[in-house]
């Protein structure tokens, strides 16, 4: 979790300079070129300065709502977020190795999934032994749960 609270913070610190660094100095730049209502280059700074003032408001916010997760509510013993999440893919007959994530942190290929993800959701509340029916794009899929490790036991 303090790799996402690191990601965000240095988001919006990025943010932050380009919106009171970089973009005033392109739009000053541009303004010296003259006439506005032609000027391509004002208009891309200011179209610029539009995107990156919603996203870094977009990524406050989602820094309000993570700081927000009362970690005591996540539970004991059965699967949450942060947790590490072995299972038996039934039909297939392999282990596959998940960690459940915030959807900005999903990562499919390293394993990562999200919480709201239709394994994710699946695999919240349950514990070691339970097998999982979840629906996905590519048809129905079984999973046991074989080993888990909760977010409590890896901090």
């Amino acid at each position: 979790m303090e790799e996402l609270k690191k990601k965000l913070a240095d988001e919006i610190a990025a943010l932050e300079h380009e919106l009171h660094v970089e973009l005033p100095r392109e739009i000053a730049r541009a303004r010296a070129l003259g006439d506005l209502s032609e000027n391509a280059e004002y208009s891309a700074a200011k179209e610029r300065q539009s995107y990156v003032d919603a996203r870094l408001s977009q990524v406050r916010g989602r820094m309000r709502d993570f700081s927000m997760v009362d970690f005591s509510k996540i539970p004991r013993g059965r699967v949450g977020l942060g947790s590490e999440v072995l299972v038996l893919d039934v039909q297939k007959d392999e282990q596959v190795r998940y960690k459940l994530v915030t959807s900005e942190d999903a990562d499919v290929q390293s394993g990562k999934i999200s919480t709201t993800s239709p394994i994710g959701r699946g695999l919240l509340g349950k514990e070691v032994g339970d097998v999982v029916r979840v629906q996905i794009p590519g048809g129905m899929r079984e999973f046991e749960i074989v080993k888990l490790t909760t977010i409590h036991e890896l901090t």
